[in-house]
């Protein structure tokens, strides 16, 4: 499937990897993959940028709800009474800054390849089926975005939703903006 990626979609790829990287989180997910989208410099990004969406808003955010506890989600979490940030300052509290954080060996393992998140892989296959929907042979970033948010769940879904942006409209205006370079 990345042999039909364009050059910038590789390049996306690569960046939310760091993105990952850059804030300790141990796997790549659709939030770094929406974060690398919008620091690039292309029609996508301008597209995020027009929704709303800026990078130091949606890099606070996705530092916020965290990637250091693998799969929790905060939010999840507390509908069934547990805080995972009092959870966090508890264990802190006893057992020293970081305790509920990733071992070194894990620590050490990022600064190698980063995997994907489940929903991640899934976002990148939907990118193709976007391609393919849309009749085109390669799979640029507005494909790719079209993948991180094709499903409601994709916690990047989420936090275009908490930015203020309307995530249907979103995809409508980076459909239409496929569409008219294939024009």
């Amino acid at each position: 499937m990345f042999e039909r990626f364009t050059k910038d979609a590789r390049e996306a790829v690569v960046a939310a990897q760091a993105q990952a990287r850059d804030l300790g989180h141990g796997r790549i997910g659709t939030e770094h993959v929406l974060l690398a989208l919008l620091d690039a410099d292309d029609g996508t990004a301008r597209t995020l940028r027009a929704h709303g969406l800026t990078v130091a808003s949606l890099r606070a955010r996705v530092a916020a709800v965290g990637g250091r506890d693998g799969d929790l989600d905060p939010e999840a979490l507390r509908a069934i009474g547990i805080d995972l940030d009092a959870v966090r300052r508890a264990a802190e509290d006893s057992f020293g800054e970081g305790a509920l954080d990733s071992p070194p060996a894990e620590r050490a393992r990022r600064k190698g390849h980063l995997p994907f998140a489940k929903e991640a892989k899934k976002a990148l296959e939907l990118s193709l089926r976007h391609a393919i929907r849309l009749k085109h042979n390669t799979i640029g970033t507005g494909h790719i975005l079209l993948g991180v948010l094709h499903d409601d769940d994709f916690r990047a879904v989420r936090l275009a939703w908490e930015t203020g942006a309307d995530v249907g409209e979103l995809r409508t205006g980076i459909t239409r903006l496929l569409t008219s370079k294939a024009a």
